[in-house]
């Protein structure tokens, strides 16, 4: 028989009292989630996005779309594999193309579980830019970030469920509103610093590429601003400070070619 699933985590003497400050105020960076059950909320949070986006026909199909994942595939692998992840032989660590070119985002689930959205892919300039933001999202799946929100947003008793296979109108809630999770500005923070870490750590990208991104996406302004800005929010000097990074690990100037970038765009 299973488990109870707070008593895996804590002793059962102090299992209401930990739950309840749990639920009403967990401090940031204060995960009562295991890896397993990331994992675990992780892939039924992910199938549920799947079958949402799949509903609306925005879903990108790998058998049909093989070159375009390809790809784009290439580029996660180098990101995930900078030797610098926590998670990275835990974590499925997978990614879906979400078809919607209005839309310029990209989010993660608990688990590792990516998600971009064609709008964002054509909005970016060059590969560089992509490895960053990718960069960014793995950051805030590898950190734990995703359930450290949801715990704060939902609670740890509805969660719970769902990782035991109850409250499934909520998981529909959680899987379509997590395009719109906002991070706090110390999680953007951490996100950004080890964006330039990992594609330092991948010998191959210019670990400022996020910063391209959010210096194009400034200069936007207005009703042009991606959308990703409203989901991750600007901790302040986050250009400055991802540069000054970039600068301290000397993984400023290297160039890549963007053909395969380019070829990307065109597909989608």
């Amino acid at each position: 028989m299973r488990r109870p699933f707070l008593t895996l985590l804590l002793p059962l003497a102090v299992v209401s009292v930990v739950t309840t400050a749990a639920v009403n105020a967990p401090r940031q960076g204060f995960n009562l989630f295991s890896i397993q059950q990331d994992i675990e909320l992780g892939a039924q949070v992910a199938h549920q996005t799947d079958s949402l986006y799949r509903a609306k026909g925005q879903l990108l199909s790998r058998s049909g779309n093989a070159r375009a994942y390809t790809l784009l595939d290439g580029v996660v692998k180098r990101v995930l594999d900078n030797g610098n992840l926590k998670y990275r032989k835990e974590f499925p660590w997978d990614v879906q193309i979400i078809k919607d070119d209005a839309t310029q985002n990209a989010f993660a689930t608990p688990g590792g579980h990516i998600y971009v959205f064609s709008g964002l892919i054509k909005f970016l300039d060059n590969e560089n830019q992509l490895a960053g933001v990718l960069g960014h999202e793995i950051a805030h799946a590898d950190r734990r970030h995703s359930t450290q929100m949801l715990q704060k947003q939902y609670g740890i008793s509805m969660l719970a469920g769902i990782v035991l296979g109850n409250n499934s109108n909520q998981l529909v809630q959680i899987a379509a509103g997590l395009g719109q999770l906002k991070f706090s500005r110390t999680y953007e923070v951490e996100a950004d610093k080890y964006s330039t870490i990992y594609l330092n750590g991948t010998r191959y990208y210019a670990c400022d590429g996020a910063a391209g991104f959010f210096i194009k996406a400034e200069k936007q302004g207005g009703g042009g601003t991606p959308e990703f800005l409203s989901t991750h929010p600007n901790p302040g000097s986050r250009i400055t400070n991802i540069q000054k990074s970039a600068q301290q690990l000397g993984c400023t100037g290297r160039t890549v070619s963007n053909s395969n970038f380019e070829e990307l765009k065109r597909l989608l």
